[in-house]
Formats: structure tokens, sequence, C-alpha cells
């Protein structure tokens, strides 16, 4: 099943429409169709590289697998550092991501319709959706980090297969190793729509290993679920446009925000509501803010502008 949360993390305006309809040689399935949990699809190799023509079969693709789009030119310094990082991780993934690359000088359209101002670009395919990851050299852990935070948001959306190298034999095949029980608990309680019961499982895994950067992300993620459920969005806006100083009013917008995708709305709401309030009230909306700022993705241009603001605004 798709969530119709999945708004909360397909973050920018990219325009896939032009490329989405053209037919495909092939598919993982039917348009619109959904893959079933834990399928596999077969695929030439773990790293693609995708053209104009051949993008709509990479769409198809993510409806089964999430796909990690690499927009690199060959004259790019950066491009050269971060290609071979992405790699190595998605490999040792073994099948749990697959990394299309885009030469954007070779692919004016996919460069178009990623708004592609800046490389090297990485962005993802979840359900056929475009998630904005990060853009320019990020050290490896940092990969790993938004790797973990992908997959997460894949398997709440339903995108749990894998992929599998056309022509290796099956016991060459790299084992997935299993869910911590207690990821194995939050996965199911996200199923469920039981978000409580997910956080409660991620804060249980978190105090355990402080250092568990799935667990981290996947809190993250349900801890916003968990806010906006069953929120009336024209009831909390008309609370937070009466109130403009009542800090859980504005909170409980911009988690609207966030979810529905207008990052820089949400993070403009509370640096505002920050600056407006006395210091002694301030401390819960910097927390808050860290905490949005963790789910966007702290390489993401519109994290690193609030970060700005917000560190004019302390000192």
């Amino acid at each position: 099943m798709t969530d119709p949360t999945l708004g909360a993390s397909l973050r920018g305006a990219v325009d896939l429409s032009t490329l989405r309809n053209r037919p495909a040689a092939t598919a993982a399935t039917a348009p619109g169709e959904e893959a079933p949990a834990g399928s596999a699809v077969v695929v030439p190799s773990l790293v693609l590289d995708v053209t104009d023509e051949t993008f709509p079969q990479v769409l198809e693709l993510s409806r089964t697998v999430p796909v990690v789009v690499d927009l690199w030119a060959e004259w790019c310094g950066p491009c050269k550092q971060l290609s071979p990082v992405l790699e190595k991780v998605v490999l040792e993934l073994g099948g749990r991501l697959v990394l299309a690359k885009v030469d954007v000088d070779a692919n004016p359209q996919l460069s178009q319709a990623f708004r592609a101002q800046s490389i090297p670009m990485v962005v993802a395919l979840v359900a056929g959706q475009p998630v904005q990851m990060f853009t320019g050299a990020v050290p490896e852990q940092q990969v790993r980090e938004v790797f973990a935070q992908l997959l997460q948001l894949a398997a709440q959306n339903g995108v749990t297969g894998s992929a599998a190298v056309d022509g290796q034999a099956p016991d060459e095949a790299p084992a997935e190793p299993p869910l911590p029980p207690l990821h194995a608990e939050a996965f199911e309680a996200i199923e469920e729509g039981d978000y409580a019961r997910a956080v409660a499982a991620y804060e249980k895994a978190l105090a355990e290993n402080p250092r568990d950067a799935e667990a981290r992300a996947g809190l993250g993620q349900v801890r916003l679920l968990l806010r906006v459920q069953n929120v009336d969005l024209q009831a909390a806006r008309a609370a937070a446009a009466s109130a403009p100083q009542d800090v859980e009013a504005q909170f409980t917008v911009a988690d609207l925000d966030i979810s529905g995708g207008h990052v820089e709305d949400a993070f403009g709401r509370l640096l505002d509501l920050f600056a407006a309030l006395p210091d002694e009230e301030r401390t819960p909306v910097r927390e808050r803010l860290l905490e949005l700022f963790a789910l966007v993705g702290d390489a993401d241009p519109r994290v690193i502008a609030a970060r700005s603001r917000l560190a004019s605004l302390l000192f």
C-alpha cells in the first residue's frame, strides 16, 4: 500500500510527467500497480547508466525497489569523488537499492526534469515519486545515513522489494540481513498504523544503541506521522493564524507543511516564531527545528539556509 503521507518526504518541485508517459520496453510492474511486498526484480546491474529514453523503466523499477539517481558530468570534479562512494554503499546493500547514473550533458531532458542546477545532485525514486536527497560531494557516513532514511521511507510506503543481478546464481546473491527485533517491531507497527508503538520501538532501539542511524531516521519519520495523524488542516491553520505566538499551534502547522512538502514554509514559520519569543521560551522551538532539519537532511540547501538564520538569531 502506498501511504498517503508519502508526500511528507517527497521534497522539491520535480516534474517527471513527460518522461513518465513515454513507452518503456520493459517494466518491473504495470503502471499504477503495486509490487508485492518483498518481491524481487532482475536487473542487468545494481549500478545502471540511464538515459532520457530508458528512464521510464527506472520509474517502474522504483515501484519494487528504491532507486538512487546520481546526476553527474564528466567535467565535474566533486562528481568523481561522490560517484564511487555511492556505488560502494549501494553494492554493499546487496540489492536493497539500485543506483541510476545520469550524465546531465548527454541527457538534457532528465537534467531539466530534476532541475539539476548544481551537480553532483542525488535524488531518489520511491514508487515512481521523486525524493530530494542532497547536492554536492558528502562524506561516506552521511551517504549511509541518508540511504538508511530512504530505506525507512520506502518501507513505510510499501516499497520493500529487492534487485537481483541477471545471471547471478541464487547462492551468489548477497543475503539480506534480518531486521533487528526492534526495527521489525517498528515496521510491523507502521504497517498497522500504530505509530505510537513504532515510536516506542525506535526509542528503545536508540536507548540500546545511540548510534543506530536507521532507528534515528525511522524515529523522526514516525514521530511526524504520529503528530499529523487525524489533524484537521483548516482548523489547524485557523488556530495558528489567530494565535501567532502559540507554540503548539505553530508546531502543528509546521508539521503539516513538512508533510505536504512545503519545507521552506515550515522552517520560516518556526524561525519567525523563534524570533518573536522571549529567550526563556525559545528552547522548544529550537529543538523542533533541529528535529525537522534532521528529517529533511542536513545537506539540503533549505536546511543550510534555515540553520544560518537560526544561528543569526541565536548570536
